[in-house]
């Protein structure tokens, strides 16, 4: 038996531009935490000579190419480890709620594979094979912020250069300012979830074909990010709010969809409560809002007022681990 541990995330700044439609002309820089949410995935040899497969579906079949699970399968077919095999994944928050849960999946899932075969793998190719699988191998229209931060964990800064290359940096920002965002971050479900995917598919025909207004929209986005660095950086927290605001500004008009009526007035019922910047976390048009609060308590209580739930969290600082291995 082997189980790894894999968190989700927040994006902080600059999400949107780490699809390679865009940093590959331009370059990007996102900033992105873990938090202390995560997917499971353990794997089993058992006795039988198939492969029975367990997430929000049930699937046994005879051979890799049978298996439903698009990333299961292009994963097996990467790693061939069976047949005679039981996977598991079990996550603390479903999918398509804003919080990377498919990159996570992927790197986690990886992660086990190459435990389950001995194989010492660093954080950066474990990334880079998750995104080949989704980006490549699959064609989903997604970025690469969530199978990074998913395998490094901590508060980062990527890079995405024009080449391809990536490069992380752990962002530099003091105790008291990590301690600040732990408290003073709030996410709220707003009951609604998506795919991502779906959502970025728009943002990639249209930045493929120049489309002006979407680039222009994408480069304010990229700037805000490097905004964000800078001000989290220099323990400007409250800044960093202002930023989170005039990031939702520009990215809820990126995309039709990208929010709504209910999201729209919850924003505002927010602004009047204590937040002092805010956005939906991940593509958008569903999932989590999130809030930075100068008073967290009247958050809190206007949100509850009006249904919604809190998810509460922490910042995670391993990143993608084995935590049973029997």
């Amino acid at each position: 038996m082997l189980i790894t541990r894999t968190p989700l995330r927040i994006s902080l700044g600059g999400g949107g531009t780490d699809l390679p439609s865009y940093y590959r002309r331009f370059g990007s820089t996102v900033v992105s935490a873990a938090i202390t949410k995560y997917v499971y995935i353990g794997i089993n040899r058992t006795f039988t000579d198939d492969y029975f497969l367990k997430y929000s579906e049930l699937e046994r079949v005879r051979d890799v190419a049978e298996i439903h699970h698009p990333i299961i399968r292009e994963a097996l077919t990467l790693h061939p480890i069976g047949p005679s095999i039981e996977l598991v994944s079990l996550a603390d928050i479903p999918g398509g709620t804003g919080l990377g849960s498919s990159g996570t999946f992927a790197v986690g899932l990886l992660r086990a594979l190459h435990a389950f075969k001995r194989e010492h793998v660093i954080a950066h190719v474990l990334a880079e094979e998750a995104c080949h699988i989704e980006i490549d191998r699959l064609s989903r229209s997604v970025g690469k912020q969530d199978q990074y931060i998913a395998a490094f964990g901590g508060l980062n800064c990527f890079e995405f250069g024009r080449d391809g290359e990536v490069r992380v940096s752990p962002l530099h920002i003091s105790n008291q300012t990590l301690h600040d965002l732990e408290e003073r971050l709030l996410l709220f479900f707003t009951g609604y979830s998506r795919r991502a995917d779906s959502m970025l598919e728009d943002q990639k025909i249209r930045s493929d074909q120049g489309d002006s207004a979407m680039l222009e929209n994408l480069h304010e986005v990229a700037r805000i990010g490097r905004c964000v660095r800078d001000a989290l950086e220099a323990d400007d927290t409250r800044g960093f709010a202002a930023l989170m605001h005039e990031h939702w500004k520009t990215k809820r008009v990126r995309s039709e969809g990208m929010s709504g009526d209910h999201i729209d007035r919850w924003y505002d019922i927010a602004l009047a409560n204590g937040a002092l910047g805010g956005k939906l976390v991940g593509a958008g048009a569903g999932g989590f809002l999130m809030f930075y609060a100068s008073d967290p308590p009247a958050l809190r209580e206007a949100m509850r007022r009006e249904g919604l739930t809190e998810l509460r969290f922490s910042f995670d600082h391993d990143g993608s681990t084995v935590i049973v291995r029997d």
